[in-house]
């Protein structure tokens, strides 16, 4: 089909922007044969509107569509174009660009082809598209530009160079289209010569990249050469014989004569395009670079190209670029397969070109990953694919060859960082802090600022890693095969290496919360490195103190089990008596506790509270810790006359050897002031906590963590007197320090506002308490989880709140899931769970199921009785209850 030209009307060339050569050789074509063409990369400017621009297009000019299969992509802007044309009834007139099905509605249309044909015939076959066969096919008049080079402008796409040395292409590239629009973007939107570098790590495809760009458009360039300019003594050779090959300097001339000639030939040439492939050193090409109207493109894993290119970094694929890659080499396997394996390998193209040889060679996709596991650089030294000159795990190894040749110490920080976490690592915080135990070319590489500068600078010419705001990040699956490639006394230095640099970069006392930004940029590395490689008492105490910052935000499992691996590896390399192995198991009793296994965490401080008073004696202040510690143990198993017990003998010894105001002290008394509440004698913990509360605020300061928990229970207890308003009070404050020194979301600053709305709900704000409990219940679920202990606490309490506000229902339905969570968690008998089944009684009462409430209360008695005994005020509590139940049910209502 075909319409007839209208004068005025411009044609918009719709098309995909992997076509954009075809868009710009079709669009020369059409204004070459006097016709007005509109082309998105032609008049749209920055800074204008892509969809009004767009849309104006569509509706003043006539359609010339280029179809190929990325123009039907359902996620480009080609697709509301022709769409758009359809729904106005507008004609389009089609093109095809390459071989492609056109969607139903689409297909009545004829589209010629333009691709396959001489670039004489593929104009005649566009022009008799958009004007009819009866279009003079005589060349026009030149438009007087672009004649250089014996060219008359865009060449058709495909057609190559009459000066050409360039690699040939690769059959299976795949993906890349917007780093290709926007390096020719970049490319022909400078006046003056455009040089682009493509940078980016080992293995990314930046070469090919290059060859893909180059083959791409090289219909716009009437020469194009391709320089491998690794080494930069082979350069001046390579431009020398391109100056012979156009006549610019006679065979055998000196080279240096030869690039002199040839740089002064291109700087009065235009269409041209030099490419430097593997180039390091941006200060090397600034010799060759000649000015003028064409393009130089280099590739090169440094970053620093910016005084002399315009950089554009070359990342990994896109997970979807990846499985397409890995099915355009041949690789049969299915999309979850897929994901899984490009997962593995980091969507690294050179990798997944060799998983996908690998798994065209027979192996399936189970076995390579299993291989993977075993040993990633032995997997990825097999095999070279097409387009890279050498396998990954041999480019890996010999960029950290030249790198340890060039650096010592930048190849010995690379090193200790394999065997840590694929994080950033804050590499600055060492500096002039490592410990004796640091190799000298570590020590030396950052000894000073400066010195540690100049390492992550030769770091990252090679772009063997990330540098940003001080911290250093190697790529996960360089990491993984420069880790494999270690030998043995490499991997025994790097080992010292790696503890030398998080003993230097450990952040300081984890329980203030200053320094919890830094811990939690170097908790990574402390949960994934090798608990054999940690050699010293100050390694073991940082790896240690990183399950403690997971335990006071309420991560118990994953420290617990941290700490269980800590343990099982130390204890036999140190002996049950080292201190290593105490203060390890020290740790992980406190993880059993959080993680509600009591009886572990009570057996291994028994053990430990026994060693530590014969080997350091019964005063010792490590023995008096721990002493302190077990005491908690025996509350949280229901001994609470023995932990009282314990906690006095402790506090007595604590204030004879460390003085009343010392934290270990005021740590104790805090807690023996809990035991007294808990053993019904509040006055006197009150009259504790009040003591140690103030002597907290004048040693640890207002806002200390440990002044705030003793804070929040004294509250608890103010409360339990019935001094409530004072309790709102202090509850009050406390809540808003602790938001501010804690956060919102930390486990001690939820559990106070859970009391808190308690009180509020006591002194008659039952709406305010509904609101601050519904919240920290949330922070709860998310922070704890649903079965934490403290969760169901805040949300038993919460049911209440809804029911005083008459939402019994949702009361109901609230305290039973919480009923069945404290029962399968706690256990049927656990004071909470007791509280819980009381309330959700009332709430079954007052809905109006006395049977299902009786049941339930009657039970809950039995269990109160044998656990709290028959006095306790729970007890006497749900007495009453069932009391009332009797008495309705004899003399029911009326009604009158």
């Amino acid at each position: 089909m075909g319409g007839v030209e209208v004068p005025g009307r411009a044609w918009f060339v719709s098309h995909a922007g992997a076509d954009r050569a075809w868009a710009e050789w079709a669009a020369w074509q059409l204004v070459d044969a006097g016709f007005q063409v509109e082309l998105d990369y032609w008049d749209w400017g920055a800074g204008d509107n892509f969809v009004l621009k767009m849309n104006a297009a569509l509706e003043a000019g006539r359609f010339l569509a280029l179809f190929s299969p990325a123009y039907f992509e359902p996620e480009r802007f080609t697709t509301p174009e022709w769409t758009a044309v359809v729904a106005m009834r507008e004609k389009i007139t089609p093109v095809c660009v390459a071989e492609v099905v056109s969607p139903p509605i689409l297909r009545p249309l004829l589209a010629p082809k333009l691709f396959d044909l001489g670039e004489e015939a593929a104009r005649r076959v566009l022009l008799e598209a958009v004007s009819g066969p009866r279009r003079p096919t005589a060349a026009p008049a030149f438009p007087g530009a672009l004649r250089q080079l014996g060219g008359s402008g865009p060449r058709l796409p495909g057609s190559l160079p009459r000066v050409w040395n360039l690699p040939a292409r690769n059959a299976s590239f795949t993906g890349r289209d917007t780093l290709l629009v926007q390096l020719r973007q970049t490319l022909a939107a400078n006046s003056r010569v455009a040089v682009q570098a493509l940078h980016g790590r080992g293995g990314v495809g930046k070469t090919q990249l290059a060859v893909e760009y180059a083959h791409r458009f090289a219909g716009e360039y009437e020469l194009a050469w391709w320089i491998a300019a690794e080494d930069p003594a082979l350069i001046p050779d390579q431009l020398a014989q391109l100056a012979t090959r156009i006549g610019a300097a006679p065979a055998g001339a000196p080279s240096a004569d030869a690039v002199e000639v040839l740089l002064g030939e291109l700087r009065t040439r235009s269409r041209w395009l030099l490419v430097f492939d593997n180039i390091e050193d941006p200060a090397v090409l600034t010799a060759y670079l000649p000015g003028g109207g064409g393009h130089v493109l280099i590739t090169s894993r440094s970053p620093d190209w910016r005084a002399h290119a315009s950089p554009l970094n070359v990342d990994v694929f896109t997970r979807v670029e990846s499985i397409a890659l890995l099915h355009a080499h041949g690789a049969v396997l299915d999309d979850t397969d897929a994901d899984e394996l490009a997962r593995a390998l980091d969507d690294l193209p050179l990798a997944l070109a060799q998983a996908a040889a690998l798994l065209t060679d027979g192996l399936s996709a189970a076995d390579l990953s299993a291989e993977l596991a075993r040993s990633t650089a032995e997997v990825l030294a097999e095999g070279c694919p097409v387009g890279y000159p050498v396998s990954l795990a041999a480019q890996v190894r010999l960029t950290t060859s030249r790198l340890e040749s060039d650096h010592p110490g930048a190849a010995a920080l690379m090193f200790a960082l394999s065997l840590l976490a694929p994080e950033p690592f804050p590499v600055t915080t060492c500096v002039g802090h490592l410990p004796d135990t640091a190799s000298a070319p570590l020590a030396d590489a950052l000894a000073t600022r400066l010195a540690g500068s100049t390492a992550l600078r030769a770091i990252t010419r090679h772009s063997l890693a990330r540098v940003q705001d001080g911290t250093l990040q190697l790529h996960r699956l360089t990491q993984r095969v420069l880790r494999d490639q270690l030998t043995p006394d490499q991997r025994r230095q790097a080992g010292r290496d790696t503890e030398a640099l998080l003993t230097a970069a450990a952040p300081g006392d984890v329980g203030h919360p200053s320094t919890w930004p830094a811990w939690r940029t170097l908790l990574p590395h402390l949960l994934a490195v090798d608990p054999a490689l940690i050699t010293s008492e100050a390694g073991r105490d940082v790896v240690r103190n990183a399950c403690w910052y997971l335990l006071d935000r309420g991560q118990a499992r994953t420290a617990r089990d941290r700490l269980q691996q800590l343990y099982d590896t130390w204890s036999p390399q140190l002996g049950p008596d080292h201190e290593g192995t105490l203060w390890t198991a020290y740790y992980l009793a406190c993880a059993y506790t959080d993680t509600r296994d009591h009886a572990r965490a009570r057996a291994l401080d028994a053990d430990t509270l026994q060693r530590r008073r014969r080997l350091l004696g019964e005063d010792h202040r490590h023995t008096l810790m721990t002493a302190s510690n077990l005491a908690i143990r025996l509350a949280a198993l229901g001994e609470t006359e023995k932990a009282r017990a314990l906690d006095e003998d402790t506090l007595t010894r604590q204030r004879r050897v460390l003085g009343e105001d010392h934290p270990d002290t005021l740590m104790t008394a805090s807690n023996l002031a809990n035991r007294l509440a808990a053993l019904g004698q509040t006055e006197e913990a009150r009259t504790l906590g009040e003591d140690t509360l103030t002597r907290r605020r004048r040693v640890l300061g207002e806002d200390h963590p440990d002044t705030l928990i003793t804070a929040s229970n004294l509250a608890i207890q103010l409360a339990e007197l019935g001094q409530t308003e004072e309790a709102r009070a202090l509850g009050e404050d406390t809540l808003t320090r602790q938001r501010r020194v804690l956060g919102e979301d930390h486990p001690n600053t939820l559990a106070t506002a859970s009391n808190l709305a308690n009180w509020l709900a006591e002194l008659g704000q039952t709406e305010e308490a509904r609101t601050l409990g519904d919240d920290a219940l949330t922070r709860q679920r998310w922070v704890l989880g649903e079965d934490h202990p403290d969760t169901l606490t805040t949300a038993s309490n919460l049911a209440n709140r809804l029911a005083a506000l008459g939402q019994t229902e949702e009361a109901r339905t609230l305290g039973e899931d919480t009923l069945t969570r404290q029962r399968r968690v706690l256990g049927e008998d656990h004071p909470n769970t007791l509280t819980t089944a009381y309330n959700l009684a009332i709430q079954l009462a007052e809905l109006g199921q006395t049977e299902e409430a009786r049941t339930l209360a009657e039970d809950t008695l039995t269990r109160q009785r044998r656990v709290l005994g028959e006095d306790h005020p729970n007890t006497l509590t749900t007495v009453r209850f069932l009391e009332q139940l009797g008495a309705a049910r004899e003399d029911p209502d009326t009604g009158e």
